[in-house]
């Protein structure tokens, strides 16, 4: 008998139209002999499923199951592909925990604190993990342009400490850009996250772990053709991924050692991707940890298990099946 899955999709943030997007390339490499898949799009209190015929209805959130032509239907298990809040943060994890429904991603507190980026980074330098220096501005409080340049120095990146998709976010050259940036970013997030610049070259790896076997897959390197690696560069071509890395050998060794060695001091169960910036000498920097990676066909992840010679439907399968 086939397992009923829930692509779970959307959210609250500004995310949500990548989310969407995200959820299609998933259902497209979901094993549709095996599972029954439906994507579930979440806006708010607005739960709908969405029917083979492509209207939609209502979830009940008391168990997270609907009603189709007089049958009540549930799910086994959920595969949250939410960027942001709330499937990116912990709190939908919490409520399926509620509900024993399995799910494709890391639980309430992993998903809490890689989703705190200023949290994350200083947690993992308790690891001997590099970061760079940084510091949180919260909603209501102030600092001064030059407290930020004598602690940060410039030039600096600006950006929400809870989001993601480059919304917000500011590479500041000047002091009198400071306040303007701080002001953008917190139209995403509450907290605003001010770190140091670090010139090197971009790259992101990705790894998932089940009972049965670990992989971390071939690292991508990240050529922006912007500032940085923006809204644009990310979604709209306007950068060049190039898997597997121009790395040498020492140092692609040392990021999948690490990016394994990350998943495990997280306890990440799912997919995660870490991005890092190599800087001179080889040395690796982590910028931040992401727990719900896009899933588009021409995504980070997809790229690295199609380069790895592995099949996305493979992998979701590992994930779904390593739950029960």
């Amino acid at each position: 008998m086939k397992r009923t899955i829930a692509i779970v999709a959307g959210g609250d943030s500004s995310e949500f139209p990548v989310s969407l997007r995200s959820a299609q390339g998933i259902l497209s490499f979901m094993d549709k002999e095996k599972y029954t898949v439906y994507i579930v799009e979440m806006k708010g209190l607005d739960w709908e499923v969405v029917l083979p015929d492509g209207s939609k209805t209502p979830i009940d959130r008391n168990d997270f199951g609907f009603s189709h032509q007089g049958e009540k239907i549930t799910f086994d298990f959920a595969y949250i592909i939410i960027h942001g809040t709330p499937g990116e943060n912990g709190i939908l994890q919490g409520y399926f925990d509620l509900l024993h429904i399995p799910y494709s991603t890391c639980d309430v507190l992993a998903s809490a604190l890689t989703f705190n980026k200023f949290a994350l980074n200083h947690y993992l330098k308790g690891f001997g993990i590099r970061i760079a220096e940084s510091l949180v501005v919260r909603k209501g409080f102030e600092i001064t342009d030059r407290e930020v340049v004598d602690k940060i120095g410039l030039p600096c990146f600006i950006k929400p400490n809870e989001g993601g998709s480059s919304f917000g976010v500011t590479k500041v050259k000047t002091a009198d850009q400071i306040q303007p940036a701080i002001r953008k970013a917190l139209h995403e997030s509450d907290e605003v996250m001010i770190e140091a610049f670090m010139p090197g070259t971009e790259i992101t790896c990705g790894c998932y772990k089940t009972k049965a076997r670990q992989v971390v897959f071939p690292i991508t390197e990240v050529v922006s053709k912007n500032e940085f690696f923006d809204y644009a560069a990310k979604y709209d071509g306007e950068s060049q991924e190039i898997t597997p890395a121009r790395l040498d050998d020492d140092t692609t060794e040392r990021v999948k050692l690490l990016t394994s060695a990350i998943y495990d001091i997280l306890g990440c169960e799912g997919i995660i991707r870490v991005d890092y910036i190599i800087t001179e000498g080889g040395k690796i920097n982590l910028l931040e940890v992401n727990t719900t990676p896009g899933m588009t066909a021409t995504s980070f992840i997809p790229q690295q298990v199609r380069a790895a010679g592995m099949q996305m439907k493979d992998v979701l399968t590992d994930i779904i099946e390593n739950k029960f």
